[in-house]
């Protein structure tokens, strides 16, 4: 026996004492979804002990009939006879097995449990009632849709049907859907008490699209083929286009000079066909049938107003539409001038930018040129002066005058060929000298002494 502090037996305490108070509640039975020909278990949510206490209990089917199944006691499992072989009990946690399901199997179950404990010659007894109820479904085959209608549905006038069925599964739900999107009830949009039938009445453009339906139960879900629905409409929207003229309102400005083409366009199923009528006071006249009409130059000597009817010859509705068209000389040739403006306006700038980049280019070559020349001039100018003040000058030696030739001179490319201006400097400077300027210059750096002023500078 177990002692009164023992782990064991305050944990089997608390195990009655929640098997106590649960029972007083009559908890809502637990549902379980099985399917038809599979196996399904009935587990039992108490935990109890298993060891020192005498257990024992029942199951019995109380819905819709009721009757027993099994009893067990201390090890020992009575089933009934008929049963044998459709279910098998769990003794460790007292559990429920059904080997296959049927229609017949759903139902609600019951398990009935008593636990004796003794503790120090004291007896205790509690009572434990637990409730199953169990679905028997068969999953749902692929469902189809069966639409009932006219041939041509017009919009405002006819009316749709659409069923949905399957062969196959029990407790099915049905939802429809259009383009993917669940449909909801509406004054027009009519769900039979299942949903399985879905009414349309009347319809209306809005109702273009593709249908499906969807079927579900408790343990399976499948989904239909999507069948589409058409309806004819219009037309609507109504509106005159043309690509030549200016357009103000229902006022086309266009050039007598050239044919006009206008264009009829209105939102139709099936397309409509348009009828073009000019008007000439209370006078009327057929143009043209047709998506467009042509209007000649010598047509446009003056202000002429239109009228066009889009027909569509399934619904029997038309729509109509006026315009005037006004011969305004030099109107189009403006527009197209500036489209082409608008086109040729990078071309203009590029062509535009060419020869202003020449002339800089040319400009700045040309200045070069002349500061090369002024250079050289100006250089050949001081060197003759200098050439002619050493002339007039007592004969020193060349260590004596290096110094004063001493400084940064400037290393200057002179072409091969002189003008007669370069040709007489030179001559000044030094008649007797054929020498290029480079060794002149050259040489006078050449000859600089090692004096205290180039000490300086170093």
């Amino acid at each position: 026996m177990k002692s009164v502090g023992s782990p064991s037996f305050l944990l089997f305490c608390a195990s009655v004492f929640v098997l106590s108070d649960t029972s007083s509640d009559s908890p809502r039975p637990r549902i379980l979804h099985g399917t038809k020909g599979m196996p399904l278990t009935l587990p039992v949510m108490t935990r109890f002990p298993l060891h020192g206490v005498d257990i024992q209990g029942s199951w019995s089917k109380t819905k819709p009939d009721h009757s027993h199944l099994v009893s067990f006691e201390n090890g020992g499992v009575i089933k009934k006879r008929l049963l044998r072989n459709r279910i098998s009990l769990n003794l460790s946690d007292a559990s429920l097995l059904i080997h296959r399901l049927d229609e017949s199997s759903e139902g609600e179950y019951k398990l009935e449990l008593n636990i004796e404990l003794s503790e120090h010659n004291r007896e205790q007894l509690m009572h434990k009632v637990e409730t199953v109820y169990v679905t028997v479904d068969v999953p749902v085959s692929t469902p189809t849709i069966e639409k009932r209608a006219a041939y041509e549905l017009i919009e405002d006038r006819d009316n749709v049907t659409w069923t949905c069925s399957v062969t196959n599964g029990t407790k099915v739900q049905y939802q429809w859907l259009k383009d993917n999107l669940p449909i909801r009830p509406d004054e027009r949009h009519i769900f039979s008490s299942t949903n399985n039938t879905l009414v349309v009445q009347p319809v209306r453009k809005e109702d273009i699209g593709w249908y499906t339906c969807l079927v579900r139960n408790y343990i399976s879900k499948r989904q239909s083929p999507s069948v589409d629905l058409n309806i004819y409409y219009g037309p609507y929207n109504l509106a005159i286009k043309s690509h030549q003229g200016l357009k103000t309102g229902g006022v086309f400005m266009v050039d007598p000079s050239e044919v006009v083409l206008f264009d009829c366009f209105a939102d139709s199923n099936p397309p409509n066909s348009c009828v073009w009528i000019s008007k000439n006071g209370n006078r009327t006249e057929v143009v043209m049938t047709g998506l467009q009409l042509e209007v000649n130059p010598h047509e446009l000597a003056q202000a002429k107003e239109f009228v066009v009817r889009a027909f569509n010859n399934v619904t029997q509705k038309e729509d109509e539409a006026q315009f005037l068209v006004v011969a305004s000389p030099g109107s189009a040739g403006k527009q197209k001038l500036t489209q082409k403006e608008t086109f040729l306006s990078p071309l203009a700038a590029i062509t535009l930018c060419c020869p202003l980049i020449i002339i800089v280019c040319g400009l700045l070559l040309f200045k070069r040129t002349c500061h090369a020349k002024q250079v050289i001039i100006t250089m050949k100018d001081t060197l003759s002066k200098r050439t002619i003040t050493e002339q007039k000058r007592p004969h020193r030696s060349g260590h004596e005058d290096a110094t004063e030739d001493f400084g940064i001179y400037e290393f200057v490319a002179i072409p091969e060929r002189l003008d007669s201006t370069q040709a007489s400097c030179r001559s000044l400077a030094h008649p007797e000298s054929t020498q290029d300027l480079h060794t002149t210059i050259y040489d006078v750096i050449r000859r600089i002494p090692e004096t205290p002023t180039l000490s300086l500078l170093k």
